[in-house]
């Protein structure tokens, strides 16, 4: 097995763009300390709708005891306007030995690398922290010969249509063919066989939802105390990663602008949710490039075709600059990704949305390009190990 710098430059040589697997590259600050950087963020409700089921998964593959690993869940009655948060956060001293604390309802604090977990003091969550296998799934190295195709016509100058880029037919087909290949032969899981480290809590709604059964989660990790290497110069607290939905963070931001990328990222990572609004403008940039890669402009996700071309891409945009994972906690059915928001915008759905460790986020790509729930696929449709909904600590042992 590669170590994760390894990895990373492996992966890193492939292509002149920033653009990673779901998170598992991030900034250089991030890629330094893989014990703080988030791979990925599922949240769903349990079958029989009491308790919020939470994994994030992070690319090292022990936690530190100089990183704090925070649960957001931020609860209303409209998507985007909420107005209780609670924190669950979990600090280290040993390998899978955690301290957490949800806000100031209770505390777990124990062994949790047995899969039956740890019991809270008071029984409104348990926690389990170890090994196990990443149960993303992507197609890495298809993504990057597609984005690569992309990078290249737009480099020598294509006419744009309000920011999107008007590829011809060839270059279209070419790469939207790339993306469902890797080198060239049937896609492959790049991630088969990855062991990450996984949090994975379930924790009692009725703990969760005081503000309404809509939840925004997101997970973030953040200096604790005094920390080695890039973090020595950072005070207890600030923030190192963060993440919502799948892809957005990595997908969407700089994503063919390398020289500009660390900066922002480090700035998106940072930024308190008051300021996150600021990044629907650079999104905006890269919904348009996504747009023309299926050779057509305006059929884009909450695009409308007649819409001024200046202001075609803000809705998405702004939905996605607040970079929380949805989930309807009144719903213990959970298939579809991107449910709430749907949701919001006029579909019927009893979905809670969110996501478990065996959605196919291909959805997201599909609404990016061709504005359907389906029709483009990176070619790998599952894991290679299988994972539960419903059996605690869900993912599978690695």
């Amino acid at each position: 097995m590669k170590t994760i710098a390894a990895i990373t430059a492996c992966i890193l040589c492939l292509s002149f763009s920033p653009l990673r697997a779901s998170d598992h590259l991030d900034t250089a600050a991030v890629i330094a300390d893989p014990a703080a950087d988030i791979a990925d963020l599922y949240a769903w409700t349990s079958a029989d709708g009491k308790r919020l089921n939470l994994a994030m998964t992070i690319v090292g593959k022990q936690f530190s005891d100089h990183v704090r690993y925070v649960f957001h869940i931020d609860s209303g009655r409209e998507l985007g306007k909420t107005s209780v948060s609670v924190t669950l956060n979990c600090e280290f001293n040993a390998l899978t030995a955690p301290t957490c604390q949800l806000g100031e309802a209770d505390r777990a604090r124990g062994e949790a690398g047995a899969e039956s977990g740890l019991r809270s003091e008071r029984g409104l969550f348990r926690v389990f922290a170890g090994l196990r296998d990443d149960p993303f799934f992507n197609n890495v190295r298809g993504t990057r010969a597609a984005l690569n195709v992309a990078g290249e016509a737009m480099k020598n100058g294509l006419p744009r249509d309000g920011g999107c880029p008007r590829f011809d037919a060839a270059n279209s087909a070419h790469i939207l063919h790339e993306w469902q290949r890797t080198d060239g032969q049937p896609a492959r899981n790049f991630l088969e066989g990855w062991k990450i480290s996984a949090l994975v809590i379930e924790v009692d709604l009725k703990a969760v939802n005081s503000g309404g059964t809509l939840l925004g989660v997101w997970a973030s990790t953040e200096v604790r105390g005094i920390t080695p290497g890039h973090a020595r110069q950072l005070e207890d607290g600030v923030r190192i990663d963060r993440m919502g939905r799948a892809l957005t963070g990595n997908m969407l931001l700089a994503t063919f602008d390398p020289a500009a990328s660390d900066a922002l990222k480090t700035r998106y990572n940072q930024a308190p949710e008051a300021s996150w609004p600021e990044f629907a403008a650079p999104l905006a940039v890269n919904l348009a490039n996504y747009d023309g890669f299926d050779g057509h402009c305006g059929d884009q996700w909450l695009s409308v075709q007649n819409a001024s071309p200046a202001t075609r891409y803000d809705a998405l945009a702004e939905l996605l600059a607040d970079d929380r994972l949805w989930v309807n906690s009144a719903s213990s059915q959970c298939t579809q990704y991107l449910a709430v928001e749907f949701g919001h915008v006029g579909a019927i759905n009893r979905d809670c949305g969110g996501r478990t460790p065996n959605y196919d986020v291909d959805v997201f790509r599909s609404l990016l390009m061709r504005g359907e729930i389906a029709g483009l696929s990176d070619g790998v449709d599952r894991d290679d190990r299988t994972h539960s909904s419903r059996d605690f600590p869900f993912l599978a042992a690695p």
